[in-house]
């Protein structure tokens, strides 16, 4: 039996004000790891017009230069003008930064493991930095194993980015936003369910004062027709006009490109922005639960990033090998404990293994301590900058996106 369902996901660019929010954080983490690969690190900031906060807590034998990291950060986004409202050249900077709790840190230092006198392993003599649920999750309907509307949203604007840095499209400024809607057919007899079309696309870039027509058509040839696949892409597309519209039917790309109208005030100056308000954006466009812990500006023994990071390499080399279709992965810990509380595998009645058995061959197999997942990832350099834009999952080049569990998973389960 076959069941149809619409879902749609969403992403911003790195203009975006909460984006710059988490760009400078991760940029401060990445600072004092350069210098201190040791360094502990809960850096939030908040921007709104003219002015950057920076406040958290951060304990380091480092000393970096943060006024030249966040104009840096800044600059590169590419807010470099006054008429900006948000320039990095003109930012104003205040800082409110203390060292970590002693508390807290007393946990971190000395895991509960490490008191008791049962810690096995160097690894297991950190505790993890506070209690909570992360989550991974992985789908094979796409290659690099993400749901689709998310890694289109991502490719959205991230192209509106790049044709604005490259000159492309001059008139673009760096805010902007996209949202993609997929239909899906679910067998349920088997649980997979697969993209069929594409049914709705927004684009929202903020723009130089033009022409909106001009603006529309630019973005539409340079941007979304470039992005979207064409074996998923109806037969013809309508732009701007409501679902009751005459030329609309079933077999119609429904397009929104700036709908409003003017996007001229935007950034920071248009609204202000937090860090790690963004969560399904840096994770599976809520395709999959979050535990919700943010990621930005925190060191990895901080298990929000850390462990999430755990969570999609598990996720996504069970779906890799062929052990199941999609894979939702939750690991659970204590403050100032070493090794997790749980950790739960759920295929979603695509597996070809029962999930007690996967978990079970993880929890032999794979150190999932914060110190462990430190040590397997490489967790104290600064690469953290790069991920605070465009997602941290379903990109090339982290650690965490892995598939070197692959042979042994099929080796093991006979898949």
């Amino acid at each position: 039996m076959k069941r149809y369902f619409r879902f749609t996901s969403e992403s911003v660019t790195e203009g975006h004000p909460d984006k710059v929010a988490d760009q400078i954080s991760d940029a401060i983490l990445d600072a004092y790891l350069a210098g201190d690969p040791y360094s502990r690190v809960a850096a939030e900031t908040a921007v709104n017009t003219g002015t950057v906060y920076v406040f958290g807590e951060i304990t380091s034998q480092a000393n970096p230069d943060l006024d030249e990291v966040i104009r840096n950060v800044i600059r590169n986004i590419g807010y470099t003008k006054a008429e900006y409202g948000f320039a990095a050249d003109s930012v104003g900077i205040i800082f409110g930064l203390k060292r970590q709790s002693p508390d807290i840190a007393m946990g971190v230092n000395k895991s509960l493991e490490a008191k008791v006198g049962e810690a096995d392993t160097e690894e297991e003599t950190i505790g993890a930095g506070d209690q909570g649920m992360m989550i991974g999750y992985a789908v094979a309907e796409t290659d690099v194993y993400m749901p689709l509307p998310i890694y289109l949203a991502h490719k959205l604007v991230k192209r509106l980015a790049d044709v604005r840095k490259r000159g492309d499209l001059p008139f673009l400024r760096p805010d902007g936003k996209s949202q993609v809607t997929v239909e899906y057919e679910l067998d349920t007899e088997t649980g997979i369910r697969r993209p069929i079309k594409i049914t709705d696309v927004v684009v929202s870039a903020q723009h130089d004062d033009m022409d909106m027509e001009e603006l529309r058509e630019k973005i539409l040839e340079h941007v979304i027709l470039p992005v979207l696949p064409e074996e998923l892409m109806p037969s013809k597309y309508v732009i701007n006009v409501p679902e009751d519209d005459p030329a609309m039917d079933s077999d119609t790309l429904r397009i929104f490109i700036n709908p409003t109208g003017r996007f001229v005030i935007g950034g920071p100056k248009g609204d202000a922005g937090l860090t790690g308000r963004k969560i399904m954006v840096d994770t599976y466009g809520s395709m999959a639960s979050h535990g919700g812990g943010a990621f930005s500006g925190k060191d990895p023994t901080k298990v929000d990033r850390s462990a999430a990071y755990m969570a999609r390499y598990i996720a996504k080399n069970i779906v890799a090998s062929g052990l199941a279709y999609e894979a939702t992965v939750q690991i659970a810990y204590a403050i100032g404990v070493a090794e997790p509380v749980s950790l739960m595998i759920d295929t979603r009645g695509t597996g070809k293994v029962p999930e007690i058995e996967i978990a079970k061959w993880f929890e032999e197999n794979v150190d999932m301590t914060p110190g462990g997942i430190i040590k397997r990832f490489d967790l104290r350099r600064p690469i953290y900058l790069q991920t605070a834009a465009y997602g941290h999952f379903g990109r090339e080049g982290f650690p965490w996106e892995a598939t070197d569990l692959v042979d042994e998973l099929r080796k093991h389960f006979g898949v």
